[in-house]
């Protein structure tokens, strides 16, 4: 097929050609049991704080008898052969080299004995590369450039600055712990109810680092006040048999093996190799490694990216011949799971109600926001009948992300009310997605849920357009760009936000108080959105840099979605609106067509800057976005 040369001429059939290939594609990758699995990218980062934790842990560990060296061979062997030319690391084969990737990649070399030596040419690659962007590998340089990159949050810097100390990267141990602040482990054996309110340094979920990390640190230098000094050496313990209790049964906390990795080498510096949580934590790095020799930087996104594709396959469009991607088996069947992986009771970890999902459905998977907004809108759109009736499990999901809104009105990721650190603030992402999952069970909740949902609706609009910027932008929280200004994402956090303002202002069930503060929101923002689109029509993840499938399919999906409005609602220009859509599409379906769609980018923003990419992104979004645009280019072809 002639490819698209002159993005104003694409038609329906151009449109709806590719749209089969990508839908098929999608299809195609899901697993035996009818969902999609993904595939994570190998992380660099993780690779080096896996054969850390391994090469400690043989260290310290008496029975270990160095069972692990095979293994810690194939992964510093796998950290050499991918390096960056610039001698620097990013996290994933992809990413740009970045501070915290390549500090931690230089101090495995120095972990693991007699890597340096037998690998000294990417050493010392790795040395120059932080005497140019860190200003030098003294101890003082190193602890100031990572200090000054994460601010007052401690979830990572206080990790890596630990892992420095273990490998010896910060000078000899006598002096290495005065550059690692303290983390106050001790906290934890306070009762649960009360983590919330004491402000910890790290964000909610990184309760097993403060544990393990304050402990090695105590370890090594204990605090000067004999009191506080006693009682922490009082409650090591007792915050042992916490980490221990929300520890799940395969170890990886998370499942995520930068994390897992943190607590285990921690664990065994300060002379607990034997204990439970960190043979736990070992076995699941030992069975997290691939076979090049690399770890990914979670088990997988398993819930997410079935989530993702259902709500993606789902999007209306205008020809009911287009509309059955998935067969009525296929639907119950992926509903099925998707109320299987569930949450049912109070979580161990952080304590959250029963009735969220995690990312995945292994068993270090956390409720959070996000993921539970997109079950609850796959089983929805997973559902034939056009009404259904509010079962106890998605009431239960309902009810939890009720409880999840913050004062402001807006959705944080775990916990409500835990913190100010970033990861655990409102965020406008978070925030458009449960509005998207409250709308679309709106109609089958009873009165009193149907009335705390109104109000929840309100509060979060308020909240959206109360954090759109200036420029008519909303920045994400959880997904960034690696060449945007200050890892920025506008691209899809504009879009993500326009989706579900587009979907109340669409909503027949339910109407706004703020409507033409809304649509005046909408506008602002979809004229943002075209004005960044790029000269061959694709979009970045701000007004710069190299454009990706996903952003473009974001972009594209969200300007349709606001072009498929009452034309005389909006006040951006439909010339302009019509023309980035065609562009974008053609951008996206010359991809399509030449094969180069499926190649994910590293727009993830996780943790604290840590990036990752995902094989399904790619394919979701462009489906999501081509059925998007064939539904606006049919309704116009009707309206000529």
């Amino acid at each position: 097929m002639q490819l698209v040369t002159n993005a104003a001429m694409i038609d329906r059939s151009t449109v709806a050609s590719a749209l089969l290939k990508a839908t098929n594609a999608l299809l195609s990758t899901r697993n035996e049991e009818g969902v999609w699995t993904g595939e994570l990218s190998s992380s660099a980062l993780s690779t080096a704080t896996a054969v850390t934790a391994l090469a400690i842990f043989d260290k310290h560990s008496d029975s270990a008898n160095h069972r692990n060296a095979e293994l810690i061979c194939q992964g510093v062997k796998w950290l050499a052969a991918n390096a960056n030319d610039d001698g620097g690391w990013g996290d994933t084969t992809q990413s740009i080299s970045n501070l915290s990737t390549t500090i931690l990649c230089w101090a495995a070399f120095g972990a693991v004995p007699g890597a340096g030596e037998q690998f000294a040419s990417t050493v010392e690659a790795a040395t120059n590369w932080l005497n140019r962007n860190a200003g030098g590998t003294e101890p003082h340089e190193l602890v100031a450039a990572v200090r000054k990159r994460y601010g007052k949050d401690q979830t990572f810097s206080v990790p890596i600055l630990t892992m420095c100390a273990l490998a010896g990267r910060l000078g000899h141990v006598s002096v290495a712990w005065r550059s690692v602040s303290q983390l106050p482990f001790e906290l934890a054996a306070l009762p649960r109810s009360w983590w919330g309110a004491l402000k910890l340094p790290v964000v909610s979920y990184a309760l097993p680092a403060l544990i393990a990390i304050g402990q090695v640190r105590h370890h090594y230098r204990s605090c000067t006040n004999p009191l506080l000094s006693l009682f922490r050496s009082i409650t090591r313990k007792r915050t042992l048999k916490v980490l221990a209790e929300i520890q799940p049964a395969n170890g990886g906390f998370l499942e995520a093996i930068p994390l897992t990795s943190f607590v285990a080498m921690t664990l065994a510096a300060c002379g607990r190799a034997s204990h439970i949580a960190t043979r736990r934590a070992i076995e699941f790095i030992r069975g997290s490694m691939r076979e090049d020799g690399s770890w990914p930087i979670d088990t997988d996104l398993s819930t997410w990216v079935t989530t993702l594709s259902v709500n993606a396959l789902s999007e209306p469009v205008a020809d009911p011949d287009m509309g059955a991607a998935i067969t009525p088996e296929d639907r119950h069947q992926i509903q099925r799971w998707l109320l299987k992986e569930q949450h049912r009771q109070v979580h161990p970890y952080t304590g959250a109600a029963a009735g969220g999902w995690a990312w995945t459905d292994k068993p270090g998977g956390v409720p959070d926001a996000d993921d539970t907004a997109g079950a609850l809108v796959a089983v929805r759109n997973l559902e034939w009948a056009p009404e259904q009736r509010l079962t106890e499990g998605v009431g239960e999901g309902v009810e939890w992300l009720l409880k999840l809104q913050n004062a402001d009105g807006g959705i944080p990721t775990f916990c409500r009310g835990w913190g100010n650190l970033p990861f655990d603030r409102s965020s406008p992402d978070l925030t458009a997605h449960a509005i998207r999952a409250w709308l679309g069970w709106r109609a089958a909740a009873a009165d009193p849920m149907r009335k705390r949902i109104d109000a929840a609706l309100e509060k979060a609009v308020k909240f959206l357009l109360k954090t759109q910027l200036p420029d008519g932008t909303w920045i994400p929280l959880w997904f960034g760009n690696q060449f945007g200004p200050d890892d920025a994402n506008p691209t899809y956090g504009t879009a993500r936000v326009l989706h579900a303002l587009t979907e109340v202002l669409d909503s027949k069930e339910w109407k706004p108080a703020r409507a033409e503060k809304i649509l005046s929101a909408i506008s602002w923002g979809a004229d943002w959105l075209i004005k960044a689109q790029n000269r061959e029509g694709g979009w970045a993840g701000a007004t710069s840099g190299p454009a990706s499938v996903e952003e473009t399919a974001l972009a594209v999906h969200a300007l349709a979605k606001v072009l498929l409005l009452p034309a005389e609602s909006l006040e951006i220009s439909f010339g302009d609106g019509n023309s980035a859509v065609q562009r974008g599409a053609s951008w996206l379906v010359s991809k399509v067509y030449d094969d180069t769609w499926t190649s994910a980018a590293p727009i993830g923003f996780y943790f604290a800057k840590l990036w990752y990419y995902e094989k399904t992104y790619p394919l979701a979004f462009t489906v999501a976005a081509l059925r998007a645009v064939d539904a606006l280019l049919v309704r116009r072809t009707k309206h000529k």
